[in-house]
């Protein structure tokens, strides 16, 4: 799991660089106007896959260790279809959506809920390399290809960077559907008493509690988007994106760790392993994404404003200020959620979502209006850090642990060691 949880973070952060790179690239490129937009549309396409992880996100892995593989991929295409139609066009009612580019957000929306699913379901194979290739593909694809676009073609609007992320998500939907073939064509043996339909069902009530828990974290981490647009327009939004993005680049630690530790804890019924492995990993997590994090906060604005984006975007070294303890608090909290997403207790993290989604919203209302988009960065944090501490009570009361358990000892640094070196003998 180890040897997994490296690699996976290796291929996300060699990701993670490329994408800091375009950041600053579409910062001189489009300006701030254009990240706004750019950043609106990603989030409107984000909620909308967010809400099609009802069956094209954990659900997957979870039950494909219980059902046959085609129960599982036939409903999740359909619902990455479907979905993306009920979601966008509730957002559409609710004028949530950037005008002019409805039709692109749910084209979008579909295209990054399939390739979602493919990969979950090669990581439920245990097809770690696979899945960390398709995600260095789309890394690697969409740096190249917004390079040729904007300087090659000389294409340097917001419909450029669309064109490189539709061709970016087709192909990785392409290439991770490849790899998941192979699995499809074999014959695998339905599971006895259970029907397709039945299946279905189990899948939609446990998908309903996994989809509310996505939905309601991710307008935690978005809604302050819209929010912030409404108070200072598309210019605040990309400052507000620029700023978040940065921060939020390591969160490639979590979410590495999360996924071996979901796709492990879900194969087991032992709930002291469990513990020990949420326990060792949310610590490490804590410290690395900590580490990482200081060393942001310490650059200095005028690189940003200088050499890395252009005088417009003054203020985001205090947007990311603003994030960097909450960024921190929700990337520790992942681990603590798929905890309670691989044991079966997958409510705990719903509840924990929808209770950061309220504090958001209140702190929200609060501070964006006398603090604009410093208000906005610190809103996140505050939400971020109450679904740590409702994640952290919630453990602790269930698994036994006491508050000093959570803190790093010696035992922790003597097994990271002996897995380093086990990883450096092979």
């Amino acid at each position: 799991m180890f040897r997994d949880i490296i690699s996976t973070i290796g291929a996300r952060y060699l990701v993670a660089v490329l994408n800091l790179l375009l950041i600053f690239v579409n910062g001189k490129v489009l300006g701030r106007e254009g990240m706004g937009m750019v950043g609106l549309i990603y989030a409107s396409a984000n909620l909308a896959v967010i809400f099609n992880s009802i069956l094209c996100g954990n659900t997957i892995i979870y039950f494909m260790n219980r059902y046959n593989l085609r129960y599982v991929f036939y409903p999740a295409c359909g619902w990455a279809i479907a979905g993306s139609a009920v979601s966008c066009g509730a957002m559409f009612f609710l004028n949530m959506l950037p005008e002019g580019y409805e039709p692109a957000v749910f084209v979008l929306a579909v295209l990054i809920s399939l390739t979602t699913a493919h990969s979950q379901m090669i990581l439920g194979k245990d097809n770690v390399k696979g899945f960390n290739r398709a995600h260095l593909l789309q890394g690697i694809l969409m740096f190249l290809a917004l390079l040729y676009i904007y300087f090659v073609a000389d294409y340097r609007h917001v419909n450029g960077y669309l064109t490189g992320l539709f061709l970016v998500n087709l192909v990785a939907c392409a290439y991770t559907l490849i790899l998941l073939l192979p699995h499809l064509w074999k014959r695998e043996t339905a599971v006895a008493g259970r029907s397709f339909f039945k299946a279905l069902k189990e899948m939609f009530v446990y998908g309903i509690w996994s989809g509310t828990d996505n939905l309601a974290e991710g307008l935690a981490t978005r809604l302050n988007y819209f929010l912030v647009k409404s108070a200072g327009g598309y210019g605040s939004v990309g400052l507000l994106d620029s700023g978040t993005k940065m921060s939020e680049s390591v969160w490639h630690i979590s979410n590495s760790v999360s996924y071996i530790e979901y796709n492990s804890i879900s194969k087991t019924a032992d709930r002291e392993k469990q513990k020990r492995v949420t326990l060792q990993l949310f610590k490490m997590t804590c410290c690395a994404l900590t580490a990482v994090m200081a060393v942001i906060v310490c650059i200095p604005e005028w690189i940003f404003t200088r050499y890395l984006l252009t005088p417009e975007f003054a203020g985001i070294r205090k947007v990311i200020w603003g994030l960097s303890f909450g960024i921190v608090a929700l990337g520790s909290n992942r681990v603590l959620s798929h905890y309670f997403i691989g044991s079966g207790n997958i409510r705990y993290s719903t509840f924990c979502s929808l209770f950061g989604l309220v504090v958001l919203l209140i702190a929200g209302f609060i501070l964006i209006p006398h603090f604009g988009v410093f208000g906005a960065a610190l809103t996140s944090s505050i939400a971020y850090t109450g679904m740590l501490l409702f994640s952290l009570l919630i453990f602790m009361k269930k698994t036994g642990t006491f508050p000093y358990e959570l803190l790093p000892s010696k035992e922790d640094w003597t097994v990271l060691h002996k897995n380093l070196q086990r990883r450096k003998n092979k």
